[in-house]
């Protein structure tokens, strides 16, 4: 993409299927390692009965679909919320909306993921990117 700053309305799209595997190695990397992630037996106990992603797998899924799109920009802020789980082996479809623009540097996304079996959104939020200065105005 040029370095023209977003209009508001892009739309980023994309469809996901989490695996046991990315959860497992997520909580590998990151330190993670609630059973409720990656423990099936322990999770087939719990109100989920079964594993359920982490919070920042499915939030740095979303920032590297932004991040495919707008390599200049760098999260400055964001707002999470998980209002159900992600299960592996699930369809989901991860979407990003420029909805403000601040500046030609600075601008404001809606991020969410759902469901596409039955449209249950597992998350919702809002991030603020800036373009870094060293790649241009």
């Amino acid at each position: 993409m040029s370095n023209a700053a977003p209009e508001i309305g892009l739309l980023l799209e994309e469809d996901r299927c989490f695996t046991q595997a990315e959860f497992d190695l997520f909580a590998e990397i990151s330190g993670d390692d609630n059973p409720i992630h990656v423990d099936p037996v322990f999770s087939g106990e719990t109100r989920f009965g079964r594993t359920v992603a982490h919070g920042m797998l499915l939030y740095t899924s979303l920032w590297g679909l932004v991040h495919r799109h707008l390599p200049g920009f760098k999260p400055s802020l964001q707002s999470l919320m998980f209002p159900a789980p992600t299960f592996a082996g699930e369809a989901m479809e991860l979407r990003a909306e420029l909805v403000e623009r601040q500046s030609d540097r600075e601008c404001v996304f809606d991020f969410s993921i759902r469901r596409k079996a039955d449209e249950v959104v597992t998350l919702q939020g809002r991030a603020s990117l800036i373009r870094d200065e060293e790649d241009g105005a």
